[in-house]
């Protein structure tokens, strides 16, 4: 393991970058402090190019190899955002790039990888068996091989993004960044904790997927035997000694936040910025409107959206995900007679308390439903969490055994 990342190594980095990368935008939505109590500021890096942070250090990476190194191409592994940066960045610089993704990886971010100009070699072992199959590559063939993390250099150029937050956000006290291998902390905390250190910066995690966690409380990376969390971008079983010691060294607390948390998160977004941010790139949001992020109260908090690669298809269902975990929807189990107009009878019912009715399944076998019954699965929209309680309440006023969920 090497000495930690110094500032002066991002701002080469950052010239590297001068005309590839785009300086995102920094907001301060009035709704946001409206609900947290506190100003929050966002920075955009979900408007990146290829929409994600990743091309930061993959063109670092690559910008700085040697002839002969270029010459050979470069490999990676990736399931997304990593392998567009690679992608594009190999591009930019006349390099062959061949990414070996799962072949589970979703079809928009193969086809943008391959649009992008790299070529796209689909494994079966999940990242596992990508990753083996990529060091076998780059052993036959002299290609370099671009990590996503455990590399000082890639850590340099993610650090960029923090160059660009400090002359944007100069009044933010908490910086809060999703974590992942811990590349993207690494780097903004390299600069923070030398240029501004009074500066918090707290790490997140989603619950099903916390390799920094695992790794502080060991003592040294570990690999965690499952993931499981909609935070594809930040799935990550194990990180590197590099990026461990930069978090060890530099950063205040890593916290987590649960897929529901992400959910909603990722609905607000849509609905009140009009933006579009993948799971991953949400947990920073997440945190900061669960109240988990620490420090003055009444500082304003700065949160990265660290990317928005989300295909249309998973889009639909984390928007239906955040709805109900925002209390937006009900699913109600309503128990009728068998009997000609019962469920006209209860479609009244919700007619009369004002609620729209989304779907509507009817079941009339169950192992538990009597012959002489059906069953009636319904989803309704509703308020908030309290609105869903007063309409199963008034449900149940009306005679009908109502169970949610």
């Amino acid at each position: 393991m090497g000495d930690l990342v110094t500032v002066d190594e991002v701002r080469d980095a950052q010239r590297l970058l001068d005309g590839v990368v785009r300086a995102t935008p920094v907001d301060r939505p009035a709704f946001l402090e409206r609900l947290v109590g506190r100003p929050v500021l966002l920075k955009h890096e979900e408007l990146q190019r290829t929409g994600s942070f990743k091309v930061r250090g993959a063109y670092c990476h690559i910008a700085r190899l040697s002839d002969k190194q270029r010459a050979g191409g470069v490999v990676a592994v990736s399931a997304g955002n990593h392998a567009q940066g690679v992608a594009l960045s190999a591009s930019l610089l006349g390099v062959d790039a061949t990414i070996f993704m799962p072949d589970t990886a979703p079809l928009p971010k193969v086809e943008a990888t391959r649009g992008y100009g790299a070529k796209v070699e689909l494994v079966s072992g999940g990242l596992a068996g990508a990753m083996r199959a990529a060091h076998e590559r780059a052993r036959m063939t002299g290609a370099d091989f671009v990590h996503p993390f455990d590399d000082r250099v890639v850590i340099a150029g993610q650090g960029t993004l923090a160059l660009e937050l400090i002359e944007q956000a100069p009044e933010a006290a908490t910086i809060v960044v999703p974590v992942g291998g811990g590349g993207l902390i690494s780097g903004i905390a390299a600069v923070y904790k030398t240029v501004r250190p009074d500066v918090r910066i707290v790490g997140v995690e989603a619950a099903g997927a916390t390799p920094m966690l695992a790794a502080e409380q060991a003592g040294r990376p570990v690999d965690l035997v499952r993931v499981q969390t909609i935070a594809d971008g930040i799935a990550v079983h194990r990180v590197s000694d590099l990026t461990l010691a930069h978090v060890d060294a530099l950063v205040d607390d890593v916290v987590t936040v649960t897929d529901e948390e992400i959910a909603r998160a990722m609905l607000l977004l849509l609905e009140r910025r009009k933006c579009v941010v993948e799971p991953a790139g949400a947990t920073s949001l997440a945190a900061v409107l669960a109240g988990r992020v620490g420090g003055d109260p009444d500082a304003p908090v700065g949160a990265v959206l660290s990317g928005g690669n989300v295909d249309g298809a998973l889009l639909v269902r984390l928007i239906e995900h955040g709805l109900a975990a925002s209390g937006r929807y009900l699913v109600m189990r309503v128990a009728l007679a068998d009997r000609p107009g019962e469920l006209a009878r209860l479609l009244a019912v919700l007619a009369e308390l004002g609620l729209n009715v989304i779907d509507v399944e009817h079941h009339r076998t169950g192992p538990n439903l009597p012959i002489q019954q059906v069953q009636v699965r319904l989803t309704v929209e509703t308020r908030d969490p309290e609105h869903r309680d007063e309409v199963i309440a008034a449900v149940r006023s009306r005679g009908y055994l109502v169970e949610a969920g």
